[in-house]
């Protein structure tokens, strides 16, 4: 008798590529598909409804962000499986997303078979990362001992990176349903943590570490 198919949550707020992905999920005998969403609230709901053997979560998402959902998620579910999909390949993503709860990192330039291989396996309870992530990741906290951003949480990470854009304290609070208050206190904090004096230096450590390009 065979085993059940592995039960897929796809969360990317692009429906062209949930589409897509869609596809090559359904296309498979062991992969399941149980529900699809592009919101990062949402898809903490829905992972806790739909109970799936694996979340497939991107990591740009237009509310609360996808790390700062993985780690909603594993807060509230502590076993929860969640293969971190992104665009950045940028090692502090890797980084923030794994210390959120992920247990596996995917971009979004690799083939749809190293998707569906990373899907299997963290559905199975296994950790992926892209061939070399794991030496990169080494890498990056030999180089700067505590990484400078490792100091930040989720949200705090979440936020710098905006910040880092050029959005104001206003769209950011919009963007992830925050008071400004609450964002300009993000700010201050980060600051401090991160010992800089103004958005200048952060942008410029932001692209020192690739989170935005110059």
């Amino acid at each position: 008798m065979n085993a059940r198919p592995l039960r897929i949550l796809l969360v990317d707020d692009h429906a062209v590529t949930r589409a897509g992905y869609r596809a090559f999920i359904e296309g498979t005998c062991d992969l399941q598909l149980v529900a699809e969403t592009g919101s990062g609230e949402r898809a903490v709901r829905l992972a806790l409804e739909h109970q799936p053997d694996a979340v497939v979560m991107d990591l740009n998402l237009p509310d609360i962000g996808g790390i700062e959902a993985i780690r909603r998620l594993v807060q509230r579910q502590a076993d929860a499986r969640v293969l971190a999909f992104s665009q950045h390949q940028e090692v502090v993503y890797v980084a923030q997303a794994l210390q959120a709860g992920a247990r596996g990192f995917v971009t979004k330039t690799s083939p749809p078979s190293t998707l569906l291989e990373a899907v299997r396996l963290v559905g199975q309870g296994e950790i992926f990362l892209e061939p070399g992530m794991a030496e990169r990741l080494t890498a990056y906290g030999t180089q700067t001992g505590t990484p400078e951003l490792g100091q930040l949480s989720t949200r705090e990470f979440e936020i710098f990176s905006l910040l880092a854009t050029g959005a104001t304290v206003s769209a950011i609070a919009r963007q992830l349903s925050l008071s400004p208050k609450t964002v300009a206190n993000y700010t201050t904090q980060i600051k401090l943590r991160l010992k800089v004096n103004s958005l200048a230096e952060l942008t410029r450590m932001a692209i020192r570490h690739g989170v935005v390009r110059a």
